[in-house]
């Protein structure tokens, strides 16, 4: 009865705003909640975990009652070898632990149970997402009304062209994604900053570091040398086949053969290419130390800010002490 009195309340309201709005029509969504639970993946895995959590309680709960009915066909084989104070001991003992069972399922699967109050809280946070989800579609679609396809509302008919729950599953998932990235990042930090740390508070993996961060270091020396040394190479090859192509010119066309001059260009070349070697080479150098003092100095930093950290929490440790001391000793 009430779906429908809240069927026919809408009802009434879409034609009273129906009269108001003589510009534009009515522009009507619905959303189908279950469906969007379901493409939610982090639903789906928090309702994986609560249904393991409801399947233990039940094989829990299976196995008392076995124990209760082991208890009941013992006492039923020697209820003729009993007192009748030790059968009313063991009808009082299952009595009771029937009552446990009894209460134990109305605490995990009842109407305020642990299985409905976990569920409500699960689906919480994602109701949350969809509303707002929800709003920031309907205001950039101009929708007048959305409404909630499994809800209690009775929908007898509605076109597909109206669900709008497509969309709102690809902006959860959207904000998923980049939630997803700024956590990575974050675990990426935390762990940066963890070994970091290790090797603070750890010399040996301090001077291991250094041994790696040299090793590395000359790797990229020996690349750079051999990058400098092939460029070398490919110079005194340009020139030489320089010399070369001047030379065959020079006969072709009976000038005088101009050797002197080309290796005088071939010298002017080779210590063109030896002063820029050598200043990349100063430059790399420079840059190397560079980095190593840097490295040096944020090191004794670290070091230096933690000696000073332990003589504060030594500090306020002896002070706290003397505090407490004080106070007993002027205790009446």
């Amino acid at each position: 009865m009430k779906k429908y009195i809240s069927l026919a309340l809408i009802i009434s309201l879409l034609i009273t705003y129906n009269v108001k709005s003589q510009s534009r029509g009515i522009k009507i969504g619905y959303i189908d909640m279950e469906y969007i639970l379901e493409k939610v993946p982090d639903y789906a895995e928090a309702k994986n975990q609560l249904d393991q959590k409801a399947e233990k309680w039940k094989q829990e709960i299976e196995t008392k009652k076995n124990d209760i009915n082991k208890l009941k066909e013992a006492l039923k084989t020697e209820k003729v070898l009993l007192t009748k104070e030790l059968i009313e001991e063991r009808e009082e003992e299952i009595t009771f632990q029937e009552n446990e069972l009894i209460e134990y399922t109305q605490k995990k699967f009842g109407p305020n149970g642990d299985l409905i109050t976990q569920k409500s809280v699960l689906i919480k946070p994602i109701q949350d997402q969809v509303f707002n989800a929800v709003q920031d579609i309907a205001d950039a679609k101009k929708y007048d009304y959305v409404f909630d396809k499994s809800s209690d509302l009775t929908m007898l008919f509605a076109a597909k062209k109206h669900d709008i729950s497509d969309r709102v599953v690809q902006v959860l998932m959207r904000a998923g994604k980049r939630e997803q990235v700024s956590k990575k990042q974050q675990k990426l930090d935390e762990e940066k900053q963890r070994k970091q740390d290790m090797i603070d508070d750890n010399p040996e993996l301090s001077d291991r570091q250094k041994l790696i961060e040299q090793r590395k270091a000359d790797r990229l020396k020996m690349i750079e040398d051999k990058k400098i040394a092939a460029d070398q190479k490919k110079a005194d090859a340009d020139a030489k086949r320089k010399q070369l192509l001047e030379e065959k010119t020079g006969k072709k066309t009976g000038t005088v053969s101009d050797k002197p001059i080309t290796n005088i260009a071939k010298d002017s070349i080779k210590s063109n290419t030896i002063d820029k070697v050598a200043e990349k080479k100063a430059v790399a150098e420079e840059a190397k130390k560079k980095t190593l003092d840097d490295r040096k100095k944020a090191i004794e930093d670290r070091k230096k800010a933690a000696e000073e950290k332990r003589l504060k929490v030594i500090a306020d440790r002896e002070a706290a002490k003397k505090t407490k001391e004080d106070a007993k000793n002027n205790k009446p």
